[in-house]
Protein backbone atom coordinates (compact mmCIF):
# COMPACT_ATOMS: atom_id res chain seq x y z
CA UNK A 1 0.00 0.00 0.00
CA UNK A 2 1.45 3.39 -1.39
CA UNK A 3 1.35 6.53 0.90
CA UNK A 4 -1.47 7.76 -1.67
CA UNK A 5 -3.21 4.58 -1.47
CA UNK A 6 -3.02 5.15 2.15
CA UNK A 7 -4.62 8.58 2.34
CA UNK A 8 -7.21 7.93 -0.48
CA UNK A 9 -7.78 4.76 2.27
CA UNK A 10 -8.27 7.05 5.25
CA UNK A 11 -10.00 9.65 3.53
CA UNK A 12 -12.63 7.32 2.02
CA UNK A 13 -13.26 6.28 5.77
CA UNK A 14 -13.64 9.26 7.40
CA UNK A 15 -16.46 9.81 4.39
CA UNK A 16 -18.00 7.14 5.50
CA UNK A 17 -17.92 7.94 9.47
CA UNK A 18 -15.96 11.09 10.14
CA UNK A 19 -16.70 10.20 14.18
CA UNK A 20 -15.58 6.77 14.12
CA UNK A 21 -13.01 4.65 12.37
CA UNK A 22 -10.98 1.15 11.93
CA UNK A 23 -8.59 -0.57 10.73
CA UNK A 24 -9.40 -4.22 10.64
CA UNK A 25 -6.75 -7.40 9.85
CA UNK A 26 -9.32 -8.46 7.50
CA UNK A 27 -8.44 -5.14 5.57
CA UNK A 28 -5.13 -5.05 5.78
CA UNK A 29 -3.45 -8.68 6.37
CA UNK A 30 -6.76 -10.12 3.92
CA UNK A 31 -7.84 -7.49 1.45
CA UNK A 32 -4.47 -5.26 0.72
CA UNK A 33 -2.16 -8.92 1.88
CA UNK A 34 0.04 -6.36 3.50
CA UNK A 35 3.17 -8.39 6.08
CA UNK A 36 3.19 -7.50 9.49
CA UNK A 37 5.83 -5.13 8.63
CA UNK A 38 3.74 -3.21 6.00
CA UNK A 39 1.17 -3.69 8.70
CA UNK A 40 3.13 -1.75 11.43
CA UNK A 41 4.26 1.03 8.85
CA UNK A 42 0.58 1.50 7.52
CA UNK A 43 -0.47 2.21 11.33
CA UNK A 44 2.20 4.33 12.19
CA UNK A 45 1.40 6.68 9.52
CA UNK A 46 -2.89 6.41 10.21
CA UNK A 47 -1.73 7.36 13.34
CA UNK A 48 0.07 10.51 12.20
CA UNK A 49 -2.53 11.21 10.05
CA UNK A 50 -5.49 10.58 12.53
CA UNK A 51 -3.78 12.84 15.41
CA UNK A 52 -3.44 15.50 13.14
CA UNK A 53 -7.03 15.53 12.20
CA UNK A 54 -7.83 15.47 15.81
CA UNK A 55 -8.30 12.11 16.45
CA UNK A 56 -7.68 10.30 19.50
CA UNK A 57 -5.99 6.66 17.82
CA UNK A 58 -6.36 3.49 19.79
CA UNK A 59 -4.41 -0.12 19.08
CA UNK A 60 -5.58 -3.68 20.11
CA UNK A 61 -6.61 -4.13 23.50
CA UNK A 62 -6.71 -0.29 24.55
CA UNK A 63 -10.16 0.54 26.21
CA UNK A 64 -12.15 3.62 25.03
CA UNK A 65 -15.22 5.38 25.80
CA UNK A 66 -17.50 5.95 22.68
CA UNK A 67 -20.77 7.85 23.28
CA UNK A 68 -20.90 7.02 26.23
CA UNK A 69 -20.18 3.04 26.01
CA UNK A 70 -17.11 1.88 27.71
CA UNK A 71 -15.47 -0.63 24.44
CA UNK A 72 -12.02 -2.49 23.97
CA UNK A 73 -10.32 -2.57 20.72
CA UNK A 74 -11.03 -6.02 19.84
CA UNK A 75 -8.05 -8.87 18.98
CA UNK A 76 -9.24 -8.53 15.04
CA UNK A 77 -8.78 -4.80 14.71
CA UNK A 78 -5.84 -2.88 14.29
CA UNK A 79 -6.96 0.46 15.05
CA UNK A 80 -9.80 2.80 16.22
CA UNK A 81 -9.63 6.37 15.57
CA UNK A 82 -12.59 8.50 17.40
CA UNK A 83 -12.74 12.12 16.84
CA UNK A 84 -11.60 14.55 19.26
CA UNK A 85 -15.23 16.30 19.85
CA UNK A 86 -13.35 19.10 21.86
CA UNK A 87 -11.65 20.31 18.94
Amino acid sequence: MTLEELDKDINHKIEENEDFVRYTYFELKIKHNLSEGEIDEVLRLARNKFENLGYRVYFTGAKYNYNGENRVVESNEYLVAIKDQNN
